[in-house]
């Protein structure tokens, strides 16, 4: 663990007269895995909308490695080192999975506003999404459009492409929601291999899932942190359950 990877000081989100996060103080070490829980609509997609930059925050502010991104569009963050997953899986059904992959390579690896240079032919991007699909287990897959993929692999093709950027920090949004037991589980193998080294902030319903990946974990309650601790300490503390209408965190 390092310096802070991502802070936020006094953030306040307000939609009109409705207030969503309510002075938010969060401090993510450089290369820790911090999972942000709390029961539904607590605000956590939310803050993960102002830490990416889909939203403005009404007050406070956002750091990233000690640069102030508050206010900055999504792509200048991006640009920075921050990369996101969503709820709903976001990729181009049309284009095959490799496709999907490169395109998310592209503007990292300096291929920006380039319209006379033809992917086919450069040899390093596509080996580098060669190498991404056998990451997340998709080489087999990679010449087959996006749509066709089970759900599961989809979201796998998300987390390839939200890492593609070879970005310094991953914010992942509820990456395994709908999937089976087993599809979780390698799931979670896939996101703590792909982001070994690098900052992982995640928000996710199950608790194995949590427990099992996060070196710390934030409760948000209906806009504020309520506690942060270590995955034991958050396991017994009694605002946890309480929010959690007093069941039992497995």
């Amino acid at each position: 663990m390092g310096a802070s990877a991502l802070k936020l000081v006094g953030v306040h989100k307000n939609f009109g007269s409705s207030q969503i996060i309510n002075g938010v103080d969060l401090d993510i070490p450089t290369g820790e895995r911090h999972a942000i829980i709390g029961p539904n609509g607590a605000g956590k997609s939310t803050l993960f909308n102002l830490i990416s930059g889909f939203y403005m925050v009404s007050s406070g502010y956002i750091e990233m490695n000690g640069h102030i991104i508050s206010g900055l569009p999504p792509h200048r963050i991006n640009r920075l080192g921050l990369s996101r997953s969503f709820q709903v899986t976001n990729i181009f059904p049309k284009m095959s999975v490799f496709e999907n992959i490169r395109c998310a390579l592209l503007w990292p690896m300096g291929y920006r506003y380039s319209f006379w240079h033809l992917c086919d032919r450069l040899k390093h991007v596509n080996e580098k999404a060669e190498q991404i699909l056998e990451m997340i287990h998709l080489a087999d897959r990679g010449h087959i459009p996006a749509s066709l993929l089970a759900y599961a692999e989809q979201r796998a093709l998300e987390v390839g492409i939200t890492i593609a950027g070879n970005t310094d920090v991953i914010l992942l949004d509820e990456p395994t929601a709908g999937m089976s037991l087993s599809e979780t589980e390698r799931a979670v193998e896939l996101i703590r291999t792909v982001t070994a080294g690098k900052t992982l902030v995640i928000v996710e319903h199950d608790m194995s899932v949590v427990f099992n990946l996060a070196d710390r974990i934030s409760v948000l309650v209906y806009g504020e942190v309520v506690a942060t601790d270590t995955p034991e300490n958050i396991r017994s503390n009694p605002q946890v359950q309480e929010a959690y209408l007093g069941k039992e965190i497995a």
